[in-house]
């Protein structure tokens, strides 16, 4: 009986999630948002892989088997010159962190989803302030009135 993979908690969506090769009818590689995720916690953030398994909410095994995974095909896509699609997988997003700009109180809010509260629309559930801003990895990012930003950010993170 082949056991299913956990869930791997992802952040945000990757700002591009297709990578072109410069040859025509390239092999596209598919890159699952979880693997991506732990490219970018371990490689790009630089954690160590236990502090990444723990922020993905994996055990250390299977982060590495997830990131093994993810380095194989980048370095596939970049020997064979194939194209790289980032979507789909086994994951679930994080909870959206949030402080006040009046009142500085913390809060965090599920995922946004199709018919859901975009994070523009939320108030603060201790003052009713809609100053605010998004507090991701460490930085601190002003929740505009669009619907998703930029390539589908913003406050919401975007739907998929």
């Amino acid at each position: 009986m082949v056991r299913i993979r956990c869930c791997g908690i992802v952040d945000d969506f990757p700002r591009c999630k297709r990578f072109l090769a410069e040859a025509e009818n390239a092999e596209t590689i598919l890159l699952q948002v979880e693997e991506y995720e732990a490219i970018r916690l371990k490689d790009y953030e630089g954690l160590e892989q236990n502090e990444a398994a723990k922020i993905m909410g994996l055990s250390r095994a299977t982060f590495q088997r997830v990131l093994q995974s993810a380095k194989q095909k980048v370095a596939e896509a970049l020997v064979k010159g194939c194209n790289i699609l980032i979507e789909g997988g086994f994951f679930k997003m994080a909870n959206r962190k949030f402080e006040c700009q009046d009142c500085k109180h913390v809060w965090e809010v599920a995922p946004c989803s199709e018919g859901g509260k975009h994070g523009y629309e939320i108030e603060c559930p201790k003052c009713g302030s809609l100053k605010k801003i998004k507090l991701m990895n460490g930085e601190r990012h002003v929740c505009g009135g669009g619907h998703h930003g930029q390539n589908g950010h913003g406050c919401c993170g975007g739907h998929h």
